[in-house]
């Protein structure tokens, strides 16, 4: 990469860091503007042992120098602190066990999405205005319309309830089978538009027709020049879906009860467990973030000609 494109990352990591620190700022003031408390369920909470769990958790110290102690722990040692709720353990540590699920069931189902998507784009392009064509159009239109829940449990209830072939728990064996396949198939029918929309572009183009005309066999022309340039837009479109994957798949996770970082993200909102929210927040907010910067650097390395400003 020339000096320019390496500027171009530096001022998006510096813009990177920027984004999570106001994500970080937002989150912590909103938390503490919301009414109530996280001890206020507490059973038998007098006024005693409210201020002395307050004091237990710094909550009682001002809100401008909770905050500068939050913000240096997470930079100096990366430390979210303790959970309120699930005492006795770090929420790095309650993060981490449900990051480790989640990444599985993201990749796994964005790595699915990208192979049949390009494949089945490739052939709807190559198959214009044939059955092959129209058919996965059909197909792909149909799961983009339909919400991603409502396929869930869809699936939930032929393949675990009537057919019994997959079980309906996720942390069971074999259990991610099913959330994988429905987090896949939204993204993959995206992947399929777009792919096949691009490569009816490239092939229209004035180099494919050059290379026709000098005998270059179809399938080089496919691959080596066809494809590689209609994959720019999905990498564009590739690095941010799989952030979303991992980071918008609470409602599945619910829905097939994988204990992953939704679960805990939800359970944290419900128990005002204020450390865990923070905390879940900024990781899926940098991992949003880091991936739009991957993208942007994959997009120059799939096209050199395109200059980064």
């Amino acid at each position: 990469m020339n000096s320019r494109s390496l500027l171009y990352i530096f001022k998006r990591c510096i813009l990177a860091v920027l984004t999570i620190w106001v994500v970080i700022t937002v989150t912590f003031f909103v938390m503490r503007a919301v009414p109530g408390g996280p001890f206020v369920g507490e059973k038998a909470a007098s006024p005693a042992v409210e201020a002395a769990l307050k004091a237990k958790y710094g909550l009682d110290k001002p809100v401008s120098e909770q905050y500068f102690t939050y913000l240096k722990d997470i930079v100096t040692k990366l430390d979210f602190g303790p959970s309120l709720k699930q005492r006795g353990r770090d929420v790095a540590d309650i993060i981490g066990e449900g990051l480790n699920i989640s990444a599985k069931l993201g990749l796994s189902a964005s790595a699915i999405a990208l192979l049949i998507g390009v494949i089945s784009g490739s052939v709807a392009a190559l198959k214009r205005n044939t059955l092959t064509d129209r058919l996965i159009m059909v197909i792909t239109t149909a799961f983009v319309s339909m919400p991603s829940f409502i396929i869930g449990s869809l699936l939930l209830i032929i393949f675990s309830v009537w057919l019994s072939i997959f079980p309906a728990n996720g942390n069971s064996a074999g259990g991610l089978i099913l959330p994988i396949f429905t987090l896949s198939l939204s993204p993959m029918t995206h992947i399929t538009r777009l792919t096949r929309s691009s490569m009816l572009d490239v092939l229209g183009q004035d180099y494919i027709r050059t290379a026709k005309a000098k005998g270059v066999s179809e399938k080089n022309i496919v691959y080596r020049h066809a494809l590689k340039n209609a994959l720019i837009p999905v990498i564009t479109y590739f690095g941010p879906m799989l952030a979303y994957i991992v980071t918008g798949s609470l409602v599945i996770e619910q829905i097939f009860a994988v204990p992953g970082i939704g679960r805990a993200f939800v359970n944290s909102i419900t128990g005002r467990d204020y450390p865990l929210i923070m905390g879940t927040t900024i990781v899926l907010a940098s991992l949003i973030v880091v991936m739009n910067l991957v993208s942007d650097i994959l997009y120059k390395i799939a096209d050199p000609r395109i200059n980064l400003e």
